[in-house]
């Protein structure tokens, strides 16, 4: 028994579903009965009662999974503990990083800040933007760059940069002669939409049921690539900001503004707020800053 496996577990009943678990765990589903097996095993009991209807929980199972989350809390206060105070000593960052964010501060600013600093090491880990907020509520990693605004009050939020959410359509479709749109434009579109570990995607959902519609999102992806393609191919819609599309580069397909609210995708970078904050991580958030504000001023490129 492991903590990955209660960690599983109390996934697979929040979610109510191996399925859904797997995906968001980023396992097999097949690796994820595996390890609940192994719990079982372990405590010599029944935790899941399996159906073709789904899975609920045995008289056993509700009783770890009421006490799980006290005792995981216990560890990964204990854990991240010693990974501070080892982290401090060897004047680590351990940064965790939204896919695309990296691109948008740039991969210079790490290496100018290493050049400047070779006394501190910089890690970094990329993942998509909800589990970025999960890994760092966990107290996984120093700093954080996600999608947000965050609402938790154990966190320092520097806004980075902000961009608008945008419509991306290729030239072929009637869509393209809009100079911009509205939210009821995507109704019975076929949508190319990142999963829901994106911001985006929650966005531009709750928009549509909003306005009384599902969307018809026929695939959801890990990675933006995807969803180019297939405007690329014209086989549906998507949604981009700006300096995603710009490095795409493809003459074949526009972006089209919404004219109804604000769409807006924000990037923060966060710290936590602990008395004793690392002045390294003080002095990587400073560069971090005013990396971006050279950016924005024009002294360095991106």
């Amino acid at each position: 028994m492991t903590i990955k496996d209660m960690e599983n577990f109390r996934t697979v009943c929040r979610e109510q579903s191996i399925t859904k678990a797997a995906r968001l765990l980023y396992i097999t589903p097949q690796g994820l009965s595996k390890s609940i097996k192994n719990l079982e095993s372990e405590l010599n009991t029944q935790l899941l009662n399996r159906s073709s209807f789904g899975i609920t929980l045995t008289e056993t199972g509700q009783y770890l999974y009421d006490h799980i989350s006290e005792l995981l809390d216990s560890y990964y206060n204990i854990y991240n503990g010693i990974q501070k105070i080892q982290q401090t000593k060897n004047r680590e960052i351990d940064l965790l990083s939204a896919y695309g964010i990296l691109r948008l501060v740039t991969p210079e600013c790490i290496t100018d800040f290493r050049r400047k600093h070779p006394e501190i090491t910089v890690h970094y880990r990329e993942y998509p933007d909800k589990q970025v907020e999960r890994l760092f509520l966990q107290k996984e990693g120093n700093v954080a760059f996600t999608i947000g605004p965050s609402d938790s009050a154990e966190f320092h939020s520097d806004l980075l940069e902000s961009f608008p959410v945008k419509l991306l359509v290729n030239r072929q479709n009637p869509l393209s002669s809009k100079a911009s749109v509205t939210i009821e434009d995507l109704r019975n579109q076929p949508l190319y939409l990142e999963s829901s570990e994106f911001y985006i995607h929650h966005l531009i959902v709750k928009r549509c049921m909003d306005a009384g519609f599902t969307p018809d999102i026929v695939f959801e992806t890990s990675g933006f690539s995807l969803c180019h393609k297939m405007v690329r191919k014209n086989l549906g819609i998507s949604v981009v900001v700006d300096f995603i599309f710009d490095d795409m580069g493809d003459d074949s397909m526009v972006l089209i503004p919404f004219s109804d609210g604000s769409y807006q995708w924000s990037t923060y970078m966060l710290t936590r707020k602990d008395l004793d904050v690392s002045p390294d991580i003080l002095l990587f958030q400073k560069h971090v800053l005013k990396w971006m504000n050279d950016i924005k001023n024009g002294a360095v490129t991106r």
